[in-house]
């Protein structure tokens, strides 16, 4: 079961690869400036995932307003997803958990996913800015996208 609203969310450092290179992005460095929203996703390049982070990448602006970053998390590596991102023009950082310990954290790891272990189950996460969930929802079926709306509207109640 993923981690429920009001838990503290576990602290990460992930890699994100862009053309200036690999850089790490540090959850806790959005605390006491913006809240985060995290999107785990199954993999790279399939329909659903593409067209996920398509949707979020065309509305990036709504959650700026909010005052929230945004973060794509799937395990797969940060080569794979500096051209995931590139070929979508998506607007905000795709961050590689390759050695899957933030989804196991977050509890969002499939044990079996079409005959692959450890796959991050699509799942999205609001952090607020201090460190504490005030959004989670998890499905164990990948084609099930997250509420954006719902979302949306605890990013504006905080």
């Amino acid at each position: 079961m993923a981690l429920e609203t009001g838990s503290t969310a576990p602290e990460f450092t992930l890699k994100h690869k862009n053309a200036d290179g690999i850089q790490e992005i540090v959850l806790s460095d959005n605390y006491g400036e913006k809240k985060t929203v995290l999107l785990f996703f199954p993999l790279a390049f399939s329909s659903i995932c593409s067209g996920e982070m398509c949707a979020v990448s065309s509305n990036i602006e709504e959650y700026v307003k909010l005052d929230a970053a945004v973060y794509g998390i799937s395990v797969d590596s940060p080569y794979a997803l500096e051209i995931m991102a590139e070929h979508n023009h998506l607007k905000f950082p795709l961050l590689s958990d390759f050695n899957k310990e933030v989804s196991t954290a977050y509890d969002v790891l499939y044990a079996d996913f079409i005959g692959l272990k450890g796959v991050a189950k699509r799942s999205a996460f609001v952090v607020n800015e201090t460190g504490t969930i005030i959004y989670a929802e998890s499905s164990d079926d990948p084609k099930i996208l997250p509420s954006f709306t719902a979302i949306k509207q605890v990013l504006k109640q905080c």
